[in-house]
């Protein structure tokens, strides 16, 4: 290398440290739930399938009144089989060819129903889209609050595995100045065991989570998460008011639409359709040509038979969905008042670890360390102690999961 080339890369050498330095200090990039949300909406199969079902509706409405296309008709009339004009097309005057169209018409009724129906169907699939995207907006919560908790078991059992390999450290310098027994050490080796056996079970649950947080926005599932799931404030007063706008019940109403329109068509073939016919037939040179118009009549004349029974049935659709609707919302009034008193149990018990579930656990732990050192106590008195703070700060854990869980599903209810 040249000597120009040398001093340059003297010169430039600081500034590559520099951006080195700064790349390795950067954050990783974390994800956040606006973003995770943005991302399983535009990923979401369901969400696109049902979509499409939306798309299909709307699509079909524009043919849900239309009349059926027209009917061409083409042939021979009166075509002689015997005789001296037999298979002759122009000899015999009766003998005509014959093309006609034809349109059947449904009665008014009938077409008014069906254009109700394809209304309705559009408005159940919109519905049904709301769903699926509160569906999916409840699963990326729990998936989200699942991988944040593994996070949090995972740092508090870190933080006692250090503890634990702090021990085994200063153990054997103890049991040789006498201040410690061989027996304390094995405590502490099993407490390790024990302790790892927890961090296979938390890594295994962190995996699943992250599993099912990849499965709904792709490989950024894995990527660090920045901020909680929003989680607005619950008035129960205001949930049990807003209980018929839940999600599951959204599409009752335009189920019970179609159904009533449903009812109305079959209740219009008592009415019968009718249909024109216009035929020009064409005869030989020597005749002349004929044209033809006719009208028919449908006769529903075996209603007890045929229109009566089908309107029955489409009744008793109508009944049968009123009913669900009726049902599902007593069970969503019920779920709701287990839920709201899941989240009073759990604000309760949360608040009691908070005040005193871990000051006690910590005052344990203290009194067992002081009497270890000072030789009134064994080393499994501390362990004990510091296993039941573990313990304690993993219930913390459960239960606060628990009840942001229970917070994501109940701001689920229903889309604002």
């Amino acid at each position: 290398m040249s000597s120009p080339a040398l001093r340059m890369a003297r010169r430039l050498r600081p500034l590559l440290l520099l951006a080195t330095s700064l790349q390795l200090a950067a954050p990783a990039f974390a994800l956040n739930y606006a973003e995770a949300l943005s991302l399983a909406e535009r990923q979401n199969p369901a969400l696109r399938a049902q979509q499409s079902s939306v798309d299909s509706a709307i699509a079909a409405q524009g043919a849900a009144g239309a009349l059926p296309d027209p009917r061409l008709t083409v042939g021979v009339e009166n075509l002689p089989t015997g005789g001296m004009d037999r298979w002759s097309l122009t000899r015999d005057f009766m003998t005509m060819q014959r093309i006609g169209l034809m349109q059947e018409v449904p009665n008014r009724a009938k077409r008014d129903a069906r254009v109700d129906v394809g209304l309705a169907r559009a408005e159940r699939e919109r519905a049904m889209l709301v769903v699926q995207r509160l569906q999916l907006r409840l699963a990326l919560g729990t998936a989200w609050i699942g991988v944040q908790a593994a996070e949090r078991r995972r740092t508090v059992l870190d933080e006692l595995l250090a503890e634990n390999q702090r021990l085994q450290q200063t153990l054997p310098a103890r049991i040789a100045d006498g201040s410690a027994s061989a027996t304390d050490l094995l405590m502490a080796r099993q407490e390790a065991l024990t302790l790892a056996d927890r961090a296979d079970e938390l890594k295994r649950d962190a995996d699943k989570a992250r599993a099912a947080l990849r499965r709904l926005v792709g490989p950024q599932g894995d990527e660090p998460l920045d901020g909680d799931v929003p989680a607005p404030t619950l008035q129960p007063e205001a949930l049990r008011a807003r209980l018929h706008q839940h999600a599951e019940l959204a599409p009752y109403p335009a189920m019970q639409a179609m159904a009533r329109a449903e009812l109305r068509e079959a209740q219009s073939e008592s009415r019968g359709d009718w249909a024109w016919e216009v035929a020009y037939s064409r005869r030989g040179r020597q005749w002349g040509d004929m044209v033809s118009f006719q009208l028919s009549f449908d006769l529903p004349w075996q209603k007890d038979r045929r229109q009566q029974p089908a309107i029955a049935a489409k009744l008793r659709d109508a009944e049968r969905i009123d009913a669900e609707r009726e049902e599902a919302e007593r069970r969503h009034r019920q779920e709701l008042d287990e839920e709201l008193a899941d989240l009073q149990a759990l604000d309760r018990q949360i608040a009691r670890i908070e005040s005193d579930g871990l000051r006690l656990a910590q005052d344990r732990l203290a009194l067992s360390m002081s009497g270890y050192q000072s030789g009134k106590s064994d080393l499994g008195a501390v362990l004990a102690a510091r296993s039941q703070l573990l313990e304690q700060r993993m219930r913390l854990i459960e239960l606060q999961t628990q009840r942001s869980l229970l917070q994501v599903r109940l701001n689920s209810l229903s889309e604002e």
